[in-house]
């Protein structure tokens, strides 16, 4: 097979074609609500979470649906690999009317995390409408989404529309545990053709509410840190307890190398989403407005960069990639030395930087050559955060003015990991961007209860379904 390439940079530009004037909407984004909701149920009450659920059940559900609207069958695929028959994937196409203009990809996953139905208030795999608020598994993270990207293409071929670019839909599996197969890794190495496009959008954005509910911002989301786990590891003679030579102890060694990992700040390294973020952002915040407006114009002190990093662990990991223990198992004896112990050290890596420098600085912070550093696993896709061009920020904030006035687009660099972590390592250009606004508790996203505002549900259909057409129209 050959390897997927990489878009080269100035040659993105070309790849983004500017987006239809908002104009070309129809007259009622948020018609079909009913259709919608019926769909929308069928999603979230199909168990998809790992291992007993079914993705395969939920690709297949959602396909019958396009399927229903028109498509043919050659362009409706439920993927499914032969070793993992519940973790499959829904590819759908929407072809446009000029073929050189790169696809746009929808990119959203089906699975869940797993819910225990004892320890819910209601049952999580079914959907409840609740004051306001829409209750089950994935309501949020990420059915919202797909159930909205689904709806958008099956109102597109019951209207006819004919788009300029191509559109392409991915349902995928397995973003939620390590445990399952990647859908996406999966289908770029496998099946490429479903998921290469000009650029894709993704979860891991959308719009902040205050405690009143009143929007705040709207998050467009440019790229990802990377996730790394390192192996640390002491071992040493052992003995008797009482028999200890000075300074010859593997945990104390250990101790050691941790608490000047602990203590250590990585140099700030400042993406243009951070950048972006800092200077979007600064009004908001107004103790430390000073500090991030300097950060947002390139003028910073290493005192504003401080200032910011105290005030917020979101923060200062935006700024610097970030590394802190978060395992340790040692010894064998309550009254023996330690022959042996082993740590795990975390660390979530600003997109860009060397996996390899980030342990070559590991080591010589932890400062002791009784201490070994090694990657724990291999090493996560490495990428670049993708650029934030006009033409993909012109549209989404020429529609949330319309629909939201006054509230700001701010761009992010997610400290998280989604699955655009392999869309852009692949040169495929992902963004978070959704126009779903969440409550500041987080909304039970991977706890108990999820929720989402109806409101914000249907708003944020009403968004897509514009923000689609207006990069391919």
């Amino acid at each position: 097979m050959k390897p997927i390439r990489r878009a080269a940079p100035v040659a993105l530009a070309a790849l983004l074609i500017s987006a239809a004037p908002l104009h070309a909407a129809p007259a009622d984004p948020r018609g079909g609500e009913p259709a919608f909701r019926a769909l929308y149920k069928e999603l979230v009450e199909t168990d998809s979470s790992w291992p007993d659920g079914s993705c395969t059940l939920a690709a297949e559900r959602m396909g019958a649906h396009l399927t229903a609207a028109g498509y043919p069958a050659a362009d409706v695929q439920v993927i499914v690999d032969p070793a993992h028959p519940k973790e499959g994937n829904l590819s759908a196409i929407l072809r446009g009317s000029d073929a050189k203009l790169p696809a746009l990809l929808l990119l959203a996953h089906i699975d869940v995390v797993a819910a225990k139905r004892s320890d819910w208030t209601r049952d999580p795999f079914t959907l409840i409408e609740e004051n306001g608020y829409f209750y089950g598994r994935g309501t949020s993270d990420d059915k919202a989404m797909a159930a909205s990207f689904t709806d958008a293409m099956v109102r597109f071929r019951q209207e006819g529309y004919k788009p300029r670019r191509t559109i392409k839909l991915a349902l995928t599996c397995g973003e939620e545990t390590e445990k399952a197969l990647n859908g996406v890794e999966w289908l770029l190495k496998n099946r490429p053709e479903t998921v290469q496009a000009g650029w894709a959008l993704n979860e891991g954005g959308g719009g902040s509410l205050d405690e009143a509910g009143k929007p705040v911002s709207q998050g467009v989301q440019a790229g990802e840190k990377v996730y790394q786990d390192f192996t640390f590891t002491a071992t040493a003679p052992g003995g008797h307890s009482s028999r200890q030579a000075p300074h010859v102890n593997a945990i104390g060694w250990m101790a050691e190398a941790l608490a000047r990992i602990n203590a250590y700040d990585f140099p700030v390294d400042l993406t243009p989403a951070a950048k972006a973020y800092f200077g979007a952002s600064a009004p908001l915040y107004p103790r430390t407005q000073s500090a991030m407006a300097a950060i947002g114009a390139g003028k910073a002190t290493p005192a504003d960069y401080a200032a910011v990093s105290a005030a917020n662990a979101s923060w200062n990991a935006t700024l610097r990639t970030t590394c802190i223990p978060t395992m340790i198992s040692g010894g064998h004896a309550t009254n023996a030395q330690p022959q042996s112990v082993s740590a795990n050290v975390n660390c979530r890596i600003i997109p860009g930087e060397s996996v390899d420098a980030i342990l070559a600085t590991l080591t010589t912070v932890s400062a002791n050559p009784k201490v070994t550093v090694a990657l724990a696993d291999p090493p996560q896709p490495k990428s670049s955060a993708p650029p934030l061009t006009p033409q993909i920020m012109a549209p989404i904030e020429a529609l949330t003015k319309e629909m939201w006035p006054g509230v700001p687009v701010i761009p992010r660099l997610s400290t998280g990991a989604t699955d655009g972590r392999f869309t852009n390592a692949a040169g495929i250009p992902t963004y978070g961007v959704s126009g779903l606004f969440s409550d500041p508790d987080g909304q039970g996203v991977h706890g108990l209860n999820e929720r989402i505002r109806v409101k914000s549900l249907m708003d944020g259909r009403a968004f897509m379904y514009r923000l689609v057409k207006a990069y391919t129209g």
